[in-house]
């Protein structure tokens, strides 16, 4: 078995390695390609990756290239982490939405815009190779935001599911709260990619009882703090919602927040640079304690589930994926991309049912799902007025002279990405 992951040089890469090298029974891997423009990050953590490997027994090849046709030939699936414009562009994104009164965020609002229109084209073109090498390879999409990637990829025609780590972490999260083991716990997760809701947590499986309302009751102190939301107001949800819907709830007070320290891209780089450092070092041989604080929590563990179900190996049946709609949320158009629990298997990802969605929550997605229809029409044809009408789309933006104005600084901090500005 041949992966690849596009933007190997990423300082996540070595969660993604150790995963590889403790999970091998669940998905062996004979041939592992780190692909990277970046040569000298690349060669960092392509190094730490074979010790890695070395030192759990495994005997697969770590190989590092920055030729992207060389690297995807032949791969069963490839894994998409990238980011275009590097951290150099995350600092805009969370940095110019707060000069209107908006929130800066990479993902979602006018950044997250923003990393939409120079990710989806670059992306398209690399499923486009992909495609040529091996029309039968599996596309695991991690790169953000990965709602909209995916769909672009989907509707593209590639054969791709899109990952995110919110619901793998919030499931050992809840675990460890209740005394049980990880895989004993099944999240009724709904939602879009960074706008979900825990509605259920249930025990053994999809159809096994529901503990979210013990789970509130006993430990409802501790998961507040974690989202940093209000313990009152999960109460009166009576659910858990990802810890993004902090910029929707609590909109103003995160944008003061924001303007008043550094920027979580300013905090990742000087990371970035610590890790980077730390992975020369030719004695390590395992993933280092701070890459714990880098984010991509659980990543390993969730593509490594995903991507041997996909292949017809040991991974779980149930997993949280993004993917095609079809019915799933009939307030929805079937080809949105929602993330919810998924039937997991050699054919792609196959929604569970979802009991009805409480219009709070409805409403909020089929908003921000038209958002995404507009995003990604911007992101695969260009021009300010689709980018204007995208940002008046989103709740997070919504009236008009902020649109204007995050739209002129959007194209203005982007016009090197942006083959149309």
């Amino acid at each position: 078995m041949k992966l690849t992951v596009v933007g190997g040089g990423s300082t996540y890469t070595p969660e993604l390695i150790d995963g590889f090298a403790r999970l091998r029974d669940t998905l062996p891997v004979q041939e592992l390609v780190l692909v990277d423009p970046a040569r000298e990050r690349l060669e960092l953590v392509g190094g730490l990756a074979r010790r890695i490997f070395a030192r759990q027994g495994h005997d697969g090849r770590v190989v590092t290239t920055s030729d992207l046709d060389a690297a995807v030939d032949g791969a069963d699936a490839v894994l998409l982490q990238l980011r275009v414009g590097g951290q150099a562009a995350r600092q805009q994104d969370e940095t110019w939405p707060l000069e209107c009164g908006c929130v800066g965020q990479e993902t979602t609002g006018a950044g997250g815009l923003a990393k939409a229109l120079r990710t989806v084209p670059v992306v398209l073109d690399i499923a486009e190779r992909v495609r040529r090498a091996n029309p039968d390879a599996w596309i695991i999409d991690f790169t953000n935001p990965v709602g909209i990637v995916t769909r672009a990829l989907l509707q593209a025609g590639h054969r791709a599911v899109g990952l995110c780590n919110v619901a793998i972490g919030l499931q050992r999260k809840f675990a460890a709260l209740l005394g049980v083991a990880p895989a004993d716990v099944h999240l009724d997760h709904v939602g879009l990619n960074h706008l979900t809701w825990e509605t259920g947590v249930r025990l053994g499986g999809p159809e096994g009882e529901d503990v979210l309302p013990r789970l509130l009751a006993e430990h409802g102190e501790a998961v507040a703090a974690d989202l940093r939301l209000p313990r009152p107001l999960l109460d009166r949800l009576g659910v858990v919602p990802s810890y993004y819907l902090r910029y929707y709830y609590a909109h103003d007070e995160v944008v003061d927040e924001l303007r008043t320290k550094p920027s979580r891209a300013a905090e990742v780089a000087h990371m970035e640079r610590q890790l980077l450092e730390t992975y020369g070092d030719p004695a390590l041989d395992e993933k280092p304690a701070l890459l714990a604080k880098r984010g991509g929590a659980y990543y390993s563990e969730a593509a490594v589930d995903l991507a041997a179900a996909l292949l017809g190996g040991t991974g779980s049946p149930y997993q949280v994926v993004n993917t095609y709609n079809r019915g799933t949320l009939p307030f929805l158009p079937d080809d949105a991309v929602v993330e919810v629990p998924a039937a997991v298997g050699g054919k792609g990802a196959a929604p569970l049912p979802v009991a009805d969605v409480d219009p709070l929550y409805a409403g909020l997605i089929a908003h921000v799902t038209a958002y995404e229809d507009l995003a990604l029409d911007a992101a695969l044809r260009g021009g300010r007025d689709r980018v204007f009408r995208a940002l008046l789309a989103h709740p997070l933006v919504g009236q008009y002279a902020y649109a204007e104005q995050l739209t002129d600084r959007l194209i203005a901090h982007n016009r090197e990405h942006l083959a149309w500005a």
